[in-house]
């Protein structure tokens, strides 16, 4: 597995354990951590696309930082 593979399926990984922790209820989606999960694990994911030069997913990874950022923020600690 190359550097690029590992990066990308632990961004993918940390997305899919924020939306399985969510749906059964173990975090809430609104809870920093859920965002935190998404703002680190598309970070990755992006980053990892970036390095094969995949743009849709740039785009879609990128968008998903973006929004998971603004979630963060305005969460009350």
């Amino acid at each position: 597995m190359s550097y690029t593979d590992i990066t990308g399926t632990v961004g993918v990984g940390l997305i899919l354990l924020a939306y399985f922790c969510n749906t059964f209820g173990w975090i809430n989606g609104k809870d920093r951590l859920f965002f935190l999960l998404n703002i680190i694990g598309a970070g990755l994911a992006c980053y990892a696309s970036v390095l094969i030069n995949y743009w849709p997913f740039v785009i879609l990874e990128g968008t998903w930082f973006l929004v998971s950022l603004v979630g963060f923020i305005k969460v009350k600690t």
